[in-house]
């Protein structure tokens, strides 16, 4: 029997990514939406302002998939859990750190699945990448992640807004292929983060990343960086290189690799319909997956980060 499954959140990702890739996926039933805005979406039977009123009007739900912006996630992932329900987060699963240590504790309490989904983790130049790198020495890592936020995010004033994450919503992205493809671990060192001087959030951010005492990277250039004010061509690249001489480089936010200059994967994205192939196999399993690591990173980078005013900013 498919799972009955409900959105909270209709904006663009929900509308272009989730709707489809549950529709198409025949373990899932989708019933229920439930929007601020009053949306609704044709062909599911119920659509609700109130996520509460969709729990408790809609009893013979299985799941919810939380796509709202940040800062509401975590009372609304809270409220799916106590009603038994499993939970998806898009990213970033919620507002803080403890948001999402408190999810993990809920879900644990309620035996029920919590899965956190690093969309670009998905690709199969990321897997690709990460096998590759397996027991290799990381001498360098340059993250460039350059993108028009008018383009992409139009008229989304709680980007801008503290606990919005402003450019680091799309750098996070970058930054859990990172976590997934290095074989050790790495940390912020420093970081430059530039905010207009009209905003909570930055639109720009300049990282340098250190690995733990000993490891094979210690002493590796790993750098990353991330601006919203990009126009023209935009730029999702990640490229690594090892001590043993070999050149890796992901473009177009993972879905093409080269590896010495040769393109060994470059596969049209299937993100979304791999995330609920993931989730349903969890559920299925009984098992959570709560990936906090490019949370981490986005943390710390406002934890010890550099504020650098610039011009305002006028979407």
């Amino acid at each position: 029997m498919p799972l009955n499954i409900a959105i909270v959140g209709l904006g663009k990702i929900t509308q272009d990514q989730h709707i489809p890739a549950i529709k198409a996926n025949p373990a899932f039933r989708l019933v229920a939406v439930a929007s601020l805005r009053g949306l609704s979406v044709e062909g599911v039977p119920h659509a609700f302002k109130d996520h509460r009123a969709m729990l408790a009007a809609v009893p013979d739900l299985d799941a919810v998939a939380i796509c709202t912006p940040p800062q509401p996630r975590h009372a609304i992932a809270r409220d799916a859990l106590a009603a038994g329900k499993h939970a998806l987060l898009e990213k970033p699963p919620a507002a803080t750190l403890s948001e999402l240590v408190d999810l993990k504790t809920a879900a644990e309490a309620a035996a029920k699945t919590l899965f956190t989904t690093w969309h670009a983790q998905y690709n199969a130049a990321v897997e690709e990448a990460r096998e590759r790198l397996a027991g290799r020495s990381v001498t360098r890592l340059a993250v460039t992640w350059k993108e028009d936020v008018r383009v992409w995010h139009p008229g989304q004033e709680w980007i801008w807004q503290a606990g919005g994450f402003g450019v680091f919503d799309p750098g996070i992205n970058a930054l859990s292929i990172v976590t997934r493809i290095l074989p050790e671990p790495v940390f912020v060192k420093r970081a430059d983060l530039s905010f207009p001087a009209n905003r909570d959030a930055p639109i720009a951010a300049d990282l340098a990343f250190g690995a733990a005492a000993g490891a094979p990277a210690g002493d590796a250039d790993l750098t990353a960086a991330f601006d919203w004010r990009q126009t023209g061509e935009q730029s999702w690249d990640i490229a690594v290189e090892t001590a043993d001489g070999a050149r890796f480089l992901l473009e177009k936010g993972g879905s093409r690799l080269a590896v010495d200059g040769k393109v060994v994967v470059d596969q049209a994205s299937a993100e979304y319909p791999r995330i609920y192939e993931r989730f349903a196999a969890l559920v299925r399993d009984g098992r959570s997956e709560v990936d906090e690591a490019p949370f981490r990173l986005v943390a710390d980078a406002f934890m010890i980060g550099r504020r650098i005013a610039v011009e305002p900013f006028a979407s």
